[in-house]
């Protein structure tokens, strides 16, 4: 185990290198989807055939089915109409949960530029549960804070 609870990957698990990487390339895809070149076959890659969405409006099961690139697309023009311009990954937390498991807190900062032309800058963080299990790590859970009071808070919506 390191010190953020990341494990090495000795035994085939979840290493905290690999989740690094995974977050950074979550991250870019995001970005370039923003700016008008989504990989939808890459972006729904990162999730798991089923997964669950918690956050302060209840909780929700997500299919990664033929519908999920059609419901990111919509987030997308959600993000774009608030002028949102770039998300970056600050850091990762990384607790293991067992050999194909973990929980991964993604420390985020993302920057907005509405019409109005100020520019906003918000951190917050979002709560993951990953699985390993056949190769590459997957999403098949998150936990999010109460994204709409903070985009309100911010003026943004």
């Amino acid at each position: 185990m390191d010190s953020e609870g990341g494990r090495d990957n000795e035994g085939g698990g979840l290493s905290r290198p690999e989740l690094e990487r995974f977050f950074a390339a979550y991250a870019d895809g995001f970005n370039q989807a923003l700016a008008g070149r989504p990989d939808f076959a890459a972006m729904t890659g990162r999730f798991a055939e089923v997964f669950v969405a918690a956050g302060p409006n209840g909780v929700e099961a997500g299919k990664n089915d033929s519908d999920f690139p059609e419901v990111l697309e919509k987030g997308l023009d959600f993000y774009r109409g608030i002028g949102t311009k770039r998300m970056t990954v600050q850091g990762i937390d990384v607790t293991s949960i067992d050999a194909l498991h973990a929980l991964v807190t993604v420390h985020w900062d993302s920057e907005y530029e509405p019409r109005e032309g100020r520019e906003v800058s918000i951190a917050f963080e979002v709560h993951y549960l990953m699985q390993g299990a056949g190769g590459a790590p997957r999403i098949f859970g998150f936990i999010a804070g109460d994204e709409q009071a903070l985009l309100r808070q911010h003026g943004l919506i």
